[in-house]
């Protein structure tokens, strides 16, 4: 599993508003150092504003030394699941040292059998992302220059064609991966520049070349993994926390155009119902209406329509889902 992880969250309003803003216009973008651990602030950076990412020293050694690990499994002549056995029922089927290669690419032919609509070339951006991830995390095995090339692919816009259904869930993404596996040998589809391209023209036009052959484990590296439904779920999350944001923004707005009051945002209120989110919202609303001209200036009127009076507890749920 990719390794993703959330930094600190803001500790006022003002800077958790302060914070999205500047990560929606892009003021937080940059070139990425992937190690291994990647934060959500970074995930978003890559996959939303295409900034470049490149690899630590640290994660490239782990790459190696995983891979020269798996080398000297095979010098021992040990069998390893998938690497020089068949899969499945097949597993204690030993396959012969000059066809490994062959199992692998086999493998990964086999199962690039995904149908429907093609991903959006930013949910593949996400998977071309958190697959490299996880590599960085040193233990599959597979070698360095692979991950560069997916790395360059992330970098120069090759985006494989990834039907959106096939997924085996729980099991793994094995027919999507498979489409993403395959332009990594110059076979399946991609995209670049806008065109759908056979992949190895599309890594050519790019100024890459394929690999020549997947070695042992390789295949079944790329395929083990559930990349995809996590790129779904992170640009999911992401678009529906800047909806959110504007919401916020957009309530803030109703209410000075209303002229509304705002002592329904009084944090004696919501602590009495002391619900996270439904606090953090009125917190979020004072906050962006703390210098506001407009609220609070029909003091005859009673209270506002119940649309208005009720926005932390309709809110404060979203915000909550959000926050998990």
């Amino acid at each position: 599993m990719t390794a993703l992880r959330r930094s600190q969250l803001p500790d006022s309003a003002e800077e958790e508003v302060h914070a999205e803003i500047l990560t929606v216009l892009g003021i937080l973008s940059g070139v990425i150092e992937l190690d291994g651990h990647l934060t959500v602030e970074a995930a978003e950076s890559v996959v939303f504003g295409a900034g470049p990412v490149v690899l630590s020293p640290k994660a490239w050694e782990k790459l190696e030394a995983s891979h020269h690990a798996l080398l000297s499994l095979l010098r021992e002549d040990r069998p390893v699941y998938g690497v020089n056995t068949g899969f499945g029922a097949l597993s204690r089927v030993r396959v012969p040292k000059e066809e490994l290669s062959q199992l692998q690419l086999n493998l990964v032919r086999s199962h690039a059998a995904g149908v429907g609509e093609p991903l959006p070339d930013r949910v593949v951006r996400a998977v071309l992302l958190f697959r490299v991830n996880s590599f960085l995390q040193g233990a599959s095995g597979v070698r360095p220059e692979l991950v560069e090339l997916l790395v360059e692919m992330l970098n120069r816009g090759v985006y494989p064609v990834i039907p959106a259904q096939g997924s085996v869930g729980a099991s793994g993404d094995l027919a999507p991966l498979a489409h993403l596996a395959l332009v990594l040998i110059g076979e399946g589809k991609a995209r670049f520049q806008g065109a759908e391209l056979p992949g190895g023209e599309a890594l050519r036009r790019a100024g890459l070349a394929p690999l020549a052959e997947l070695q042992p484990k390789e295949g079944l590296a790329l395929l083990n993994g559930t990349s995809v439904m996590l790129a779904q779920l992170f640009c999911a999350w992401v678009l529906g926390r800047r909806a959110f944001s504007a919401a916020l923004g957009v309530a803030a707005l109703t209410l000075q155009a209303l002229r509304a009051h705002t002592q329904p945002l009084d944090p004696r209120v919501h602590a009495l119902r002391p619900h996270p989110g439904q606090i953090r919202v009125a917190e979020i609303l004072r906050a962006l209406l703390s210098s506001s001209q407009l609220t609070d200036t029909f003091m005859d009127d009673v209270q506002d329509p119940y649309s208005l009076r009720c926005l932390p507890q309709i809110l404060g749920p979203v915000w909550e889902t959000l926050a998990r």
